[in-house]
């Protein structure tokens, strides 16, 4: 699976993460003495949503999950492709025996089940991809009361996607602190939940 599409909608969900919160100046002041280290009493937090959608356990799990899933998916597809060629060298090596009119069904009904399994499979690939980004978006909504809590503890205002920063201190940087934050609130579920896919038989026949 391509990592294209999970750079993509880190980048598309960098504003859902850019969470604003404005704190009462009673509020702010209770934090002074429970600071997060390391944040300088900065105003604006940065994260990097991609570290923590590929370091998180959550997002480690449905890598995992998805790497398994695929390899399943290119073993069945490279199965199929080869008894597909079998088939065709045997029509082919058929071909002196039988009618013209006989031959041209056979390959007609060949290439529409060639055509058939093809959709089947890529229909299997999309599937499997917009399961994972639905998997990505659920860690990305159990990171939001992550950030919210990350916010109060410093007394930032707003956390915003490193990637879109031109210059940045390291130490207003949080992704750190949101990975293990989320780790320990969030209990990784089962593969077959995460992803909500299972591979399906294919027959050639």
């Amino acid at each position: 699976m391509r990592r294209t599409a999970m750079k993509n909608m880190a980048r598309a969900a960098s504003l859902a993460l850019a969470v604003v919160l404005s704190a009462p100046a009673q509020a702010q002041s209770a934090f002074e003495l429970g600071r997060v280290p390391g944040t300088d009493d900065s105003p604006i937090l940065t994260l990097d949503t991609e570290r923590l959608l590929t370091e998180s356990a959550a997002g480690r799990a449905i890598d995992a999950d998805l790497a398994e899933r695929s390899a399943a998916l290119a073993a069945e597809n490279r199965r199929i492709e080869a008894e597909l060629t079998s088939e065709e060298k045997d029509l082919s090596a058929r071909r002196a025996s039988l009618t013209s009119e006989a031959f041209k069904a056979e390959a007609t009904a060949f290439d529409e089940k060639v055509k058939r399994i093809r959709a089947e499979q890529d229909a299997k690939l999309l599937n499997l991809q917009q399961a994972s980004e639905q998997a990505r978006r659920s860690i990305l909504q159990a990171a939001n009361p992550v950030l919210a809590a990350i916010m109060q503890d410093t007394g930032a205002v707003a956390i915003l996607e490193r990637g879109s920063l031109i210059a940045a201190l390291q130490t207003i940087d949080v992704t750190d602190l949101a990975i293990e934050r989320l780790d320990a609130a969030q209990t990784v579920p089962d593969d077959s939940e995460e992803t909500g896919t299972a591979p399906a038989e294919t027959s050639t026949e």
